[in-house]
């Protein structure tokens, strides 16, 4: 059987110890370098019930392929090599590779009819989550990974200090927009408060385990009362090394603001066509920088959106990265540079827009936005 515990694979793939000053950048928030290896060491565990290892890894080619990742595909590739597991459930199988080319090709697109297509072909609800994670996840991986090629493209560049940030403007709030506190409803997108129903049955309280109701606990005050956690447990040891990966990019001290990483998420959410994420990161930002301003602008055109310079790079960086993101530039991160970002900065703004990916397909494909 192929090794697939690895000492990190996104170092290894990223060809970090050939670019010593990136790496360094990378191990600055060692805590999502950890938990990120633990979600690969969790969804391609060979003992993870339900899917297969071999139905794992040909999702990861599928993904990959269509992500235009030749690094991570050939790693996957050559996992897959040695594995006896061939395809023996032709109609199983297709189901698997349609969900992953609709995740990752258009996420927006999936609807309820995708789900009941994978129970139908006798997928389990454990086993749809673990397919569901292990899509979204390799979306998140897929631009680590080329974020950090583009960190390295910039060679002597990096090693030279950003530009002088230019001076704020006093804030004025624009007269067209509503008053921070008052909701924005623009193109679909609100920062209105949102629920959001389950396709998936999710697993009841009286009968979750021990081990189920404590990583319940752990991940969010409400998570015991909501269905999006109640689905996601259904692999409790997959959300439990996911949380660890969004809190340690949403949350970690200095770097890059709370607030401009909340711009990023809800600029990757509209892109994705996100309701439900870019009403929750939209409520964020307006909560940390007092103003809903940027957010207007992304939710009327995120192309065009920036209330300053150092803004419009963050957004476009997080389209690019959202839409192509193995077209990423350096030139594209010398414009952050060059709107004053750091490197440290620039890492978290990375991991921003990629966790995004992995959130959005999430709650796209295993349920919907239910408006008040």
């Amino acid at each position: 059987m192929p090794q697939l515990l690895t000492p990190d694979l996104i170092d290894t793939l990223a060809q970090l110890d050939q670019s010593p000053a990136v790496k360094a950048i990378r191990h600055q928030r060692n805590k999502v370098v950890d938990a990120t290896q633990g979600s690969y060491d969790q969804l391609f565990d060979p003992a993870l019930p339900g899917l297969t290892l071999g139905e794992r890894l040909r999702v990861a080619q599928t993904v990959c392929q269509l992500s235009g990742s030749q690094r991570l595909g050939a790693h996957y590739a050559q996992q897959l090599a040695g594995l006896q597991d061939p395809v023996t459930h032709p109609a199983r199988e297709a189901a698997l590779q349609q969900f992953a080319t609709l995740l990752t090709r258009k996420p927006v697109e999936g609807d309820r009819g995708s789900i009941d297509a994978l129970l139908a072909a006798g997928l389990q609800p454990p086993e749809i989550i673990a397919l569901a994670q292990l899509i979204a996840f390799l979306s998140y991986q897929v631009r680590v990974v080329a974020g950090l090629q583009a960190l390295a493209a910039l060679g002597d560049d990096l090693l030279a200090e950003p530009a002088a940030a230019a001076p704020s403007e006093p804030f004025v709030h624009p007269h067209h927009l509503p008053k921070p506190g008052e909701v924005l409803r623009i193109n679909g997108f609100t920062s209105e408060t949102l629920g959001w129903k389950a396709w998936v049955p999710v697993v009841k309280l009286e009968e979750a385990t021990p081990e189920q109701l404590a990583i319940l606990e752990a991940s969010h005050p409400s998570a015991k009362t909501s269905d999006y956690y109640l689905s996601l447990i259904h692999q409790p040891q997959i959300l439990q090394e996911r949380s660890v990966v969004f809190n340690a990019i949403m949350y970690a001290p200095g770097g890059l603001s709370r607030a401009e990483r909340e711009l990023v998420s809800a600029a990757v959410s509209v892109i994705n066509g996100c309701v439900y994420c870019a009403s929750v990161h939209a409520q964020r930002f307006e909560q940390l920088a007092k103003r809903n301003d940027a957010i207007a602008q992304v939710f009327d055109n995120p192309h065009t959106a920036g209330t300053n310079a150092r803004e419009k790079a963050l957004v476009q960086f997080a389209i690019d990265l959202t839409e192509a993101p193995n077209e990423l530039s350096g030139e594209r991160l010398q414009a952050l540079r060059e709107a004053g970002l750091s490197h440290l900065e620039i890492l978290d703004a990375l991991h921003a827009a990629a966790i995004f990916a992995w959130a959005n397909r999430l709650m796209l494909n295993l349920g919907e936005a239910v408006h008040p």
